[in-house]
């Protein structure tokens, strides 16, 4: 028996009472996509490398060639349709996937991925890989730490689309477990919040400037700004991120969140 993806989801949240609304995950991933692709439409055909180690990063949350998630994607998407223009990398993807960013043998890889993008499905199944991948963990992180705003999760969420999972020193896990013991414990209360994301943003910021896989130094570098606009809305007060329209203009990026 097949499940749809919405039902998979809707079942792995049921017990996640960290989840954003449907308006504050709009404006959420508005800003990600910001940052990501420099609009705040969700980018499903986006695909180049931009030489972070990471191999090509495509897609609406920069699915990578080395990572696995993006091979994720192409082989749900598969298995619902084989006859796509990117079943045929699902093996080389395969050798990749565990942390190799070559892309020597992935030609034709960004123009395959831009045709599959214009299929409803292939979008389906990128919300499906990024919820299952990055929302999902990112709402059970702020449950475990008693987050309870829509700044702070977002801030959660925002770091795990760009630092990813997983155990390593630059993974969002290992930001948000450094903040609990700096911040001696998780949130313990309303006015204690603002602080706690405070200091997980600043936590985050250090790993950008100084990031344990010195192959993602260069490129992490230049995205303070991601950063900073989150502390600026903290200080800001913008709590419920509905203190609108919200203008992100940051040295490379000028955009407006409206909705």
């Amino acid at each position: 028996m097949k499940f749809s993806a919405t039902f998979i989801i809707g079942f792995l949240l049921a017990n996640v009472m960290a989840e954003m609304t449907i308006i504050e995950k709009h404006r959420c991933e508005q800003y990600t996509s910001i940052f990501e692709n420099d609009t705040t439409e969700l980018q499903y055909s986006y695909c180049e490398n931009i030489f972070d180690g990471r191999g090509y990063t495509s897609g609406r949350a920069g699915f990578c060639t080395g990572c696995g998630d993006a091979l994720n994607v192409i082989i749900h998407y598969t298995a619902y349709k084989p006859n796509n223009p990117l079943a045929k990398f699902i093996p080389i993807l395969k050798r990749l996937s565990i942390g190799n960013g070559n892309i020597n043998q992935l030609n034709g890889y960004c123009e395959a991925w831009k045709q599959a993008s214009n299929d409803y499905l292939f979008r389906q199944f990128q919300d499906y890989i990024n919820d299952l991948l990055y929302y999902v963990p990112a709402m059970n992180g702020a449950k475990r730490m008693n987050i309870t705003t829509a700044l702070g999760k977002c801030s959660l969420y925002d770091t795990i689309i760009q630092h990813g999972g997983g155990n390593d020193n630059d993974s969002f896990d290992a930001i948000l477990n450094r903040t609990k013991i700096q911040m001696n414990g998780p949130v313990t209360g309303k006015n204690n919040e603002p602080k706690w994301i405070e200091k997980f943003l600043e936590i985050r910021k250090n790993v950008l400037l100084m990031p344990n896989n010195n192959a993602y130094r260069s490129s992490w570098s230049k995205t303070i700004d991601r950063v900073n606009f989150l502390l600026q809305l903290v200080r800001q007060n913008n709590w419920n991120m509905d203190q609108l329209p919200i203008r992100v203009k940051t040295r490379y990026h000028d955009q407006t969140i409206y909705s």
